[in-house]
């Protein structure tokens, strides 16, 4: 009697999808064929479900000198094969991705003190972070990545610890926000700043992030809470009443969002690090910089209050990197800190956040002002650089 024959693990092979691909600085995203690869050893490959843009994404595609590349990271999925060595996934998986990994077992990941890994930390170079290849072709030629995880995909590769998995009655087209957006501006009011109770605060920008922290800022029990934005139509999105706006055709509550006081720049005779001293008796006692500008972050420094006043700043700069301020204002006590994801440890903290979201403890919903077919992924790019979005969600086609 002969034995059953025992059949090796059926192996995944490449998988040819549609992606968006960026050609070059600033040109139209053009849907095109592209060869996916299968995961190499502790990767997984995903069917990308839904996917939004960052503004991250915009400030990379119009500055960037690494072409042709596939852009995405705030996304959710479902896992499609595994390679090598993952254990942790299973096909069928429903998973967030993230833009910044966690190993476990690097120093920064064991300190207690830090969510930068230094073995799956942020990837600037277009490559996968194992071997520096990349998992995309377009005729057998290499399409590179971003931040290690590429979703404006139908399929992508990422490494196992760039990814978190979530319950399946999680809704996928609502909790991709928390990839990045949402997460990191509720991160950098709890984890960062730590808000307290009583206090004010101001946020320069008010965006998905710039709105994030003043949710983050208002569960925290902020008693002020100024945002300022040179957009005028943003007062409509977090001030104390509702408004409809035409452009985007939605309805903001001021309580979704928490803002208290909104200032306009332009419209000021006063510079706006005044105006807001003189709104809070001497300074704020938390500032955010949302916006990505480093004269920005000067601002934000002078509108803090001495002894304490703390700055986090969380936006990513296309030019000029480097922040100026008198020496003077630290020397009177205040602060400036950076914030990369909030503070959150991406695997190890992202569950309870998705966990709260689904106890209704925070909001996700109110920040997604467009829901497009991933074909159309060209007008949420226009949406996002003309100001008129705060999160497009895109739909993969089923």
């Amino acid at each position: 009697m002969s034995l059953p024959s025992v059949q090796p693990p059926k192996q995944p092979n490449v998988i040819t999808c549609k992606a968006a691909v960026a050609w070059g600085p600033g040109k139209p995203l053009v849907i095109e064929e592209v060869d996916v690869s299968p995961p190499q050893p502790s990767e997984i490959r995903i069917r990308i479900v839904c996917t939004s843009l960052c503004r991250s994404d915009l400030t990379a595609w119009e500055s960037q000198a690494i072409f042709p590349r596939i852009f995405g990271h705030e996304a959710t999925g479902i896992v499609e094969s595994v390679g090598e060595g993952v254990t942790e996934f299973t096909e069928g998986d429903h998973v967030l991705t993230v833009f910044t990994g966690e190993c476990g077992t690097c120093r920064q990941c064991v300190s207690g003190k830090s969510n930068l890994c230094q073995v799956l930390g942020l990837e600037r170079r277009g490559v996968m972070h194992s071997d520096q290849g990349t998992r995309f072709a377009i005729n057998g030629k290499p399409v590179y990545h971003y931040c290690a995880v590429s979703s404006f995909s139908e399929y992508t590769v990422v490494h196992s610890g760039c990814a978190v998995k979530i319950n399946p009655i999680v809704p996928l087209d609502k909790v991709c926000l928390l990839s990045c957006g949402v997460a990191a501006g509720l991160g950098a009011a709890w984890n960062v700043a730590r808000i307290s109770n009583g206090s004010s605060v101001v946020i320069f920008g008010l965006g998905t992030v710039g709105l994030s922290v003043a949710q983050g800022a208002k569960l925290r029990g902020a008693s002020a809470i100024i945002g300022v934005d040179t957009n005028p139509e943003k007062e409509e999105k977090g001030s104390v009443s509702s408004y409809f706006l035409f452009i985007i055709c939605l309805e903001f509550s001021a309580k979704a969002f928490g803002i208290t006081e909104f200032i306009n720049p332009n419209d000021s005779k006063e510079p706006v690090q005044q105006v807001i001293k003189d709104l809070t008796g001497g300074g704020a006692d938390y500032a955010f910089e949302c916006i990505g500008d480093t004269g920005t972050v000067t601002t934000a420094l002078q509108a803090c209050c001495d002894g304490w006043g703390l700055t986090v700043t969380l936006g990513v700069p296309k030019v000029k990197p480097e922040v100026s301020a008198h020496y003077g204002i630290f020397l009177t006590g205040r602060t400036l800190k950076g914030s990369l994801f909030g503070g959150w440890k991406p695997k190890s903290d992202l569950p309870s956040l998705v966990d709260m979201y689904m106890k209704k403890e925070i909001q996700v919903d109110e920040y997604i002002t467009h829901n497009l077919s991933f074909r159309d992924i060209n007008k949420a790019f226009d949406l996002m650089r003309e100001g008129k979005c705060l999160r497009c969600v895109m739909h993969m086609e089923k």
